[in-house]
């Protein structure tokens, strides 16, 4: 079974999903024209507008929070050191280009789960890709395939990596048994995801702003306190970018090996085309009532989570001159320890914490929305809860190679479905785009009246966007 997993996991990591997710991206940039770009300053306005939710969604504020929460973990402190290490400085150049071009990627996947979502049993909105692979694109069986793939790797597996991390950060930093940590992750999760969706979503609003600008205002002082040097950073991570400080003869390998690293942990870092955060953006209640609103924003959550919080890091690392081979975790703990004396490493081991828990409750909320898809009822959802919270403990406790790289197979056959499909649908997306900057131009608040759109009509729930 391991040789077939990972001859699965090479192919598609090492070529299929690199190379796809990137060439998806530029595709999206070039077909709206540079969307993240020219409405950047859109999209920090559409956050500060959008705070209020209603009966039938969550605000737009709320779902940023939740994919942030799954988008921000591991990889942003761990997966950074990792890219340094085998990339060189450059991976982190490499890193902010995956992340721009995935802006698009993630408005696209966004806006189209806003579009054809439905409003549930309860009254409130689901959604995803697996919604508008059966509705716009009418492949139930994509819809499944793409549900079973997330229920596995982002419902089950993944869950146990970040617990894993968690109970390594803390208790080299603070001694904790792993008894103890699993038994307080326990409790704390099943005190957010015993009320599903709407509870991450309240939670996530309050938890990853405080940890996300705590963390930016620690770089920011170390960036303040090495000013000098950060001109003389930024120069090595661009000449290492284009291995320009590789030996002659060795600028392709260079230059490759720190496109694949940057690439590869940037993509998995943001998550952008992987359909993990079109789930918690469906749930919305949009505001301006376009779906491209709701795209707009969770654009933005690309550019929080890799252009901000994993340069932060890779800057960190760079400035404390610390080897970046070995551990990811203690890599990033060393660099700290530089600016922060000893308790360097243990503020390091609390941010894991913040990061890995907010990313179990963000991953719950994808994986409750795609059992919902799949017909689940509150049964299914009450054993979904507890095997959350079971494979919480197990992950504490264990570190199965072979299970973990089942998970990477399965959550990149699930973002290869994606990408096929929003490449499929784009044509939709364009037109989306262009009511909404038409509007937009206008001077008034876009609002998406599908009686205009008798083209897009099908598959879309006419009373919703009525």
């Amino acid at each position: 079974m391991a040789p077939v997993i990972g001859a699965i996991n090479g192919v598609l990591w090492g070529y299929v999903l690199v190379y796809g997710l990137l060439a998806v991206g530029l595709y999206f940039t070039l077909r709206l024209r540079g969307l993240q770009l020219r409405l950047f300053p859109h999209m920090l306005a559409l956050v500060a507008r959008g705070t209020h939710a209603d009966a039938s969604g969550i605000s737009p504020f709320q779902a940023l929070c939740t994919s942030l929460a799954a988008r921000v973990g591991t990889g942003n402190l761990a997966g950074v050191a990792i890219a340094l290490g085998l990339g060189g400085p450059g991976a982190l150049f490499w890193m902010w280009c995956t992340a721009v071009v995935g802006m698009a990627t993630a408005y696209a996947e966004s806006a189209l789960a806003q579009l054809y979502k439905e409003r549930g049993e309860d009254g409130q909105f689901r959604g995803g890709p697996s919604y508008y692979m059966t509705r716009g694109l009418g492949h139930r069986w994509m819809g499944v395939a793409f549900a079973l793939a997330l229920l596995l790797s982002y419902g089950l597996i993944f869950s146990s990596v970040h617990a894993n991390a968690m109970a390594q950060a803390l208790d080299g930093a603070f001694g904790l048994g792993r008894a103890t940590v699993a038994t307080g992750l326990v409790l704390l999760a099943a005190a957010v995801i015993f009320g599903g969706l709407r509870s991450v979503a309240r939670f996530a609003q309050w938890v990853v702003p405080f940890m996300a600008i705590a963390y930016l205002l620690l770089a920011g002082w170390v960036l303040v306190t090495r000013l000098p040097q950060v001109p003389e950073v930024l120069m090595l991570v661009v000449r290492s970018a284009f291995g320009l400080d590789a030996a002659a003869g060795g600028l392709l390998g260079a230059l490759s090996v720190a496109m694949l690293q940057g690439v590869k942990r940037g993509l998995y870092s943001n998550e952008a085309g992987m359909g993990s955060a079109p789930n918690v953006a469906a749930a919305v209640t949009p505001v301006p009532h376009h779906p491209a609103s709701q795209g707009l924003v969770q654009g933005l959550g690309v550019f929080i989570d890799t252009l901000l919080l994993c340069t932060a890091t890779g800057v960190i690392i760079l400035l404390a001159g610390v080897g970046a081979e070995g551990d990811g975790v203690q890599v990033t703990q060393a660099a700290m320890t530089v600016f922060l004396g000893d308790w360097g490493a243990g503020f390091v081991a609390v941010a894991m914490f913040f990061f890995a828990f907010t990313t179990i409750l963000g991953n719950y909320s994808y994986a409750e929305a795609n059992l919902v898809y799949l017909g689940g009822g509150r049964g299914s959802l009450l054993a979904l809860r507890l095997a959350t919270l079971a494979v919480i403990v197990w992950g504490v406790y264990s570190k199965v190679q072979l299970v973990w790289d089942a998970a990477d197979a399965s959550m990149a056959i699930m973002a290869t479905i994606n990408l096929v499909a929003i490449v499929l649908l784009s044509g939709v997306v364009v037109r989306l785009t262009r009511d909404y900057e038409r509007q937009l131009k206008g001077g008034a608040a876009p609002r998406f009246v599908i009686g205009e759109h008798p083209g897009l009509a099908r598959g879309v729930d006419g009373e919703i966007w009525r």
